[in-house]
């Protein structure tokens, strides 16, 4: 396993032990990075019902990262667990 990969992951398992709930922007920043670094590309061309409102925000956030490298997805996603991790210590 590489050094990003391992850095990746415990960067996830730290994000679910912050102290304090990120607000929904950047919540919606990690869902969508962890989504592009682990599946690539978003997978269905089928957005949402337009009153399913979080799942279309999930949506949205995922495919403005379409053409980003997983491993690209990985280094943002550990940048922003470091500084939310920094902001709550």
């Amino acid at each position: 396993m590489s050094d990003l990969k391992e850095t990746f992951e415990k960067a996830v398992a730290d994000s679910k032990l912050l102290p304090s709930k990120p607000d929904n922007e950047t919540l919606l920043r990690l869902y969508s990075l962890y989504k592009q670094a682990t599946e690539g590309d978003i997978n269905t061309d089928t957005p949402p019902g337009m009153f399913d409102f979080v799942a279309k925000a999930k949506y949205d956030s995922w495919l403005k990262l379409k053409g980003v490298t997983a491993d690209d997805a990985m280094e943002q996603y550990v940048q922003l667990v470091t500084i939310l991790s920094a902001k709550n210590s």
